[in-house]
Order: C-alpha cells, then structure tokens, then sequence
C-alpha cells in the first residue's frame, strides 16, 4: 500500500509561515511529480504548487513569491514553505504524488493537513 503522510498544519495569524512536510513510504517509486493542492469549503480543490521530473516547479498566480515547493535529496519527501500568509491560504492541504507501486502507476493522496490563517 503506498501511503503519504503529512504534517505541518495549523493556526497562524496573517503575515505568518508555516512548512508542511508530505513523507512518501517507499511502495511508491519511479515519481515523476509531487506536489500540494488545496481546497476550502465551498470551493473546488486547486493546484498550489508541484515539482516534476527536471525540477520543474509551477505555482498558482496566488501563492507566486510566497510559497516555495521542494523535495529532499532522495525525493522521498515534498515540503511547501509558506511565507506571507493571507486568509485567503485557509484550507485543507493536500499532498499528491504520481508515480509507480507495485500495482502499477497512479496519482496517490495525502490525508490532509488543515491550514488555518486568521487574526
């Protein structure tokens, strides 16, 4: 079973940073992109930044200059840092990995991790 696991979250007023941290177990392989997506109540889940082979990043127009997507040496771990916090980050963070396990290729999820910005 390929399993993500994320940390990071929490409560943080405007203005503020937080690191989250996406763990990949090593049933997964062969990764050809990590990333975080995001969804808040309301509203459909969105892409906020990804990482793919080649070290190619891509982030949404909102979170350009503020958040930063990388991996560890051995790719087994994807972090978003999160700088300049708006309201307007408050969602549920989700970690995505595509790439290979023993069942074949497919895109695998994270439980989520809850970001909360508020004064």
């Amino acid at each position: 079973q390929v399993q993500l696991v994320e940390s990071g979250g929490g409560v943080v007023q405007p203005g503020g940073s937080l690191r989250l941290s996406c763990a990949t177990s090593r049933s997964i392989f062969s990764i050809t992109a990590m990333g975080w997506y995001r969804q808040a109540p309301g509203r459909q889940r969105e892409l906020v930044a990804v990482i793919s082979s080649g070290a190619i990043t891509n982030y949404a127009d909102s979170v350009k200059g503020r958040f930063t997507v990388s991996t560890d040496n051995g790719k087994n771990t994807v972090y978003l840092q999160m700088n300049s916090l708006k309201p307007e980050d408050t969602a549920v963070y989700y970690c995505n990995v595509k790439g290979r396990s023993n069942s074949g290729y497919g895109s695998y999820w994270g439980q989520g991790t809850q970001v909360t910005v508020s004064s």
